[in-house]
């Protein structure tokens, strides 16, 4: 009874001091052993907007971990997280409601919709008039999660962060904007005035941004209680030890938990002083008392960089990286905690002006550093232009490494459509880089003076992206509107070139190109050597335009000279007027960050290993930086220190790439290898080929297809004591593969055509997997392969292989290809048949049909099976099988195979076991790399 007087109480002083408020009185007992928490909420929600409601959206983001099927769980598989999946019953979440009554105890009817079990639908039992509201009660039990999945819940050392833990209303603004938690931290609600009472064992200590107004300790509980008015931040620690530092500004108190280096109170607070003071002045005032800043606001939107470096091998000054730490997560909260706008669907404004904040900061106290750091003095690292970059040129970069691979996303797409690059680095970075590319072209106060505009207008007030955009186009002096429409709006990448100059008396006519007809602005240089003797700004460029300058004193011209505007192409922006190249050429040690100021070509030493040639080593040179482009080459001579002769290879191709279109690229190119194939006997393949990638729209969809056209010549050395029946041939092959790469459900699909003098042959693979809900999973691999005419049926060259492919076009990594004996023998490369026991017949000349089928028996250990047809000409048609033990360590890059059973009987019984076990082992960089970055792309 109490409860509801001091609700009551509250409400009367919320209602007086703003009619509008949503208001919430919540007690939550914990219960430690059970991890649960028993809330008894009641609310009082007031419809401010000009409909009657029927029904109240709440948001309960902690049932979204109450299966493996939620919105959140699919989220999780898209991206490779296999924790959720195979986590124990106990370690998710849910929440048990109890009853829903209103202000007459009077029982709602209340459900969840279909596909989004952590919304909650609660039917009033009245219509809610416009500017009427209603008041609920609400009872529930939450099963609180695990930290392991969205670093919030239950933690191993007995701990509780929690966020989004108790039912929210969503927004309504003519229709429901209400999400499902899909760990991207974005739950969309209004302020709310809330009196919560935390009830917690004693061990406990309760922390939170809302206001503490008492604590009441006795032998077996301690309450807590809070108070907050106009809150947005909910977050509540529960810790057995206290890792706070509680620091005072003169506006407002952080408290926060970040690693802090060691650093000492004082440095600590004086770096928190500063933050807050430069954030007060380019901002506006926080409207809270409090701010809680946590490591998990920071792991969640980190600063992407070596200053993530173990401390001792972090190249910057002490206190560099927990400035940036305590920068970048007081900033975010700042925004967060102040700007009502919908964080799904608009939040790239947060972004740009927290980028914005961010490079302003660095560049007035740090204005010297550099994106190496110190790094970027030693001997040796300093001749790379990667030292030369500033540390705010990092934004820009990681942009364009997206935009390089057209795989950016315009700056309005939702939240939950962006790839999760996109989503943690590239459109932030984009968003601020653009905010940057406006102060530069405007030359003048029109972006920081219209952020200050818009944090004070809208501090805690309804808020959408069209008001930022009002506010700029209104404070900006020049015309601004293709911002808007083509860098906010679309994936539209800016690429400009100076087509042709022409010189006319003392004045030159300079004609620019924008590629992209993008209707931007670029900037025009006049240069002497480096030193820039004249700049402009060309404004719209209707696909080309003309524009006239005076010459004096200029020997080059340069669009984007200092890069400040990201721009996709910059290599193509020189023009020489009194010097023979456009640009210098330039030859550099190692790959480096591209400089577009020169024609670049890079060179570094490479080694690889097989049997034969041994390591060979040598210099490889080649045009590719650190960002992708779309010509590239590379030439690679090396020395095999085994056969004491020169192999290696090359390649030059280029890609074409096509926007809002299923047809991704088109590659084209060709390739050339020479190395060992045996002892003293050496190859030499030469392929033109075609490359035509398709990908689905919606870059998240893991569908991929791509058709690959090529012609394969191979030469190869004659063995005098055993002479090769073919040594010369060439294969026309086109090839059609489908991928759809998923953690629950994965399926690939490829069809092969071959055509040659002596044969022609078609076969398909189709790779399916299935893992269940009860951590069962299966693979099941079906391939079959037949020769539509084969004059070669005397050798088994070309024949389909059942266990191990001969590899006559040279595609796959065979550490020994040759070896019919030894370790090097037992690698297998699941193609053609997929057996991994050597049964007889090993090959196909006529036609092979095989299935490849394996189970989990224990997490990595699985079973496995094969069976197959098996025709040659002349023969009757033979059924072949084998079984055993798969130890599959990394799928499809390190695995291990014990045959148990086949046609030879128990082999697991015969001689010379060892030499019977298969792997599978993937030591190329490239290929492992593409294992743990496919999450992020």
């Amino acid at each position: 009874m109490t409860k509801k007087i001091i609700f009551c109480a509250f409400m009367l002083l919320a209602l007086g001091k703003s009619y509008s408020q949503n208001s919430t009185s919540i007690k939550a007992i914990l219960n430690d052993s059970l991890k649960e928490m028993s809330i008894e909420q009641d609310f009082v929600y007031h419809n401010t907007s000009s409909d009657t409601l029927e029904f109240i959206f709440f948001q309960d983001w902690i049932n979204a971990f109450s299966t493996k099927s939620t919105p959140l769980a699919r989220r999780f598989s898209e991206e490779f997280y296999r924790k959720f999946h195979f986590a124990k019953e106990e370690e998710r979440g849910a929440t048990t409601i109890r009853s829903i009554t209103n202000s007459s105890a009077q029982s709602m009817k209340w459900q969840r919709p279909v596909d989004s079990p952590d919304l909650l639908q609660i039917h009033l039992s009245s219509p809610l008039a416009p500017g009427e509201k209603v008041q609920l009660n609400l009872d529930y039990t939450i099963k609180i999660p695990s930290s392991e999945f969205t670093r919030y819940g239950y933690s191993r050392d007995g701990n509780y962060k929690l966020r989004y833990w108790f039912l929210i209303p969503g927004v309504y603004d003519g229709k429901w904007e209400v999400y499902s938690h899909k760990n991207i931290n974005d739950q969309y609600a209004l302020p709310l005035d809330i009196e919560l009472e935390v009830v917690i064992p004693p061990v406990f200590a309760a922390i939170s941004s809302l206001e503490t107004e008492n604590i009441l300790t006795e032998e077996n509980s301690r309450t807590v209680n809070f108070q907050g008015e106009n809150s947005l931040d909910f977050k509540l620690y529960l810790t057995r030890d206290f890792e706070f530092d509680d620091i005072e500004t003169p506006n407002f108190h952080v408290v926060t938990n970040l690693d802090d280096d060691d650093l000492n109170p004082v440095m600590k607070s004086m770096l928190v002083r500063r933050i807050a003071g430069y954030l007060e002045n380019n901002l506006g005032s926080y409207p809270q008392d409090n701010m809680l800043v946590t490591k998990e606001d920071y792991a969640a939107n980190p600063f992407y960089g070596l200053n993530q470096l173990p401390k001792f091998l972090r190249p910057f000054p002490d206190g560099f990286g927990y400035d940036l730490q305590l920068l970048k997560a007081i900033t975010g909260n700042y925004l967060e905690n102040s700007l009502l706008l919908n964080p799904r669907e608009e939040r790239w404004v947060i972004d740009a002006i927290q980028i914005y904040l961010l490079m302003g900061y660095v560049d007035e106290y740090y204005p010297d550093m550099k994106i190496l750091g110190n790094l970027s003095n030693l001997f040796g690292i300093r001749w790379f232009h990667a030292a030369d970059l500033e540390f705010n040129d990092q934004y820009s970069f990681l942009y364009l490494h997206m935009a390089r691979t057209h795989l950016d996303q315009a700056l309005v797409t939702p939240r939950d459509s962006l790839l999760k690059i996109n989503m943690n680095i590239s459109n932030a970075y984009k968003a601020g880089v653009g905010l940057k590319y406006i102060e530069h072209y405007t030359q003048d106060e029109t972006v920081s003076a219209s952020i200050q505009e818009f944090y004070n207008k809208y501090k805690l007030e309804p808020v959408a992206q069209e008001d930022f955009e009002q506010i700029l186009r209104k404070n900006s002096g020049k015309k601004i509107d293709w911002f808007f429409q083509d860098y906010v709006r679309t994936d539209k990448r800016l690429d400009f070139n100076i087509e042709k100059v022409k010189k006319q008396g003392d004045s030159l006519e300079v004609t620019i190109r924008d590629k992209a007809n993008t209707g931007m602005p670029i900037s025009l240089y006049g240069l002497n050597d480096q030193n820039i003797v004249f700049k402009t700004w060309v404004e719209n460029i209707k696909n080309t335009k003309t524009v006239t300058i005076p010459s004096e004193n200029i020997k080059r011209l340069a669009l984007n000279y200092e890069l400040q505007i990201p721009e996709v192409n910059p290599r193509d922006n020189y023009k020489g007027v009194k010097t023979f190249l456009d640009k210098p050429l330039q030859v550099r040690l190692l790959k480096d960050v591209e400089d577009p100021r020169y024609y670049q070509v890079f060179f570094m030493p490479e080694f690889e290993y097989n049997l034969y040639d041994g390591i060979t080593l040598g210099p490889k040179l080649y045009n590719k930086t650190v960002l992708n482009r779309n010509f590239e080459f590379d030439i690679a001579p090396k020395y095999g220190f085994n056969s004491q002769t020169l192999v290696g290879g090359a390649s030059f191709s280029h890609q074409i790439f096509f926007d809002e279109k299923d047809l991704f690229s088109i590659k084209y190119g060709a390739s050339g290898s020479r190395f060992s194939f045996g002892y003293n006997l050496f190859y030499e393949k030469f392929t033109p080929f075609l490359l035509i990638q398709f990908r689905n729209q919606d870059l998240r969809d893991n569908k991929r297809q791509q058709l690959m056209v090529r012609n394969v010549n191979v030469f190869r050395d004659q063995n005098l004591l055993q002479p090769l029946e073919v040594p010369d041939y060439s294969v026309f092959n086109i090839n059609y593969r489908y991928n759809d790469r998923g953690m629950i459900d994965y399926l690939t699909g490829n069809i092969d055509f071959q055509l040659a003098k002596k044969f022609s042959k078609a076969s398909f693979t189709v790779d399916y997997r299935k893992l269940f809900k009860n951590n069962r999973q299966i693979n099941l691999r079906l391939f079959g392969g037949s020769f539509i005419y084969n004059d070669f049926s005397h050798s088994d060259y070309f024949s389909f292989a059942l266990d191990r492919p001969t590899d006559y076009l040279f595609d796959y990594n065979y550490y020994g290809r040759s070896e019919t004996s030894g370790l090097f023998s037992q690698q297998i490369i699941m193609a053609e048949g997929g057996f991994k026991s050597q049964l007889e017949p090993e090959f196909a000349n006529q036609w092979l049909t095989t299935l490849n089928a394996s189970t989990n028996l224990w997490k990595w250990i699985f079973v496995y099976g094969d069976v197959g047809v098996i025709k040659n000409k002349y023969k009757n048609a033979k059924v072949v099988y084998d079984s055993g033990i798969r130890l599959s360590l990394i799928a499809d890059y390190f695995e291990i195979f014990f045959p148990v059973y086949s046609n030879l009987g128990w082999e697991i019984n015969q001689d010379n076991y060892d030499q019977r076990i298969r792997f599978i082992a993937t030591l190329d960089i490239q290929t492992l790399t593409g294992l743990f970055s496919r999450k992020w792309y």
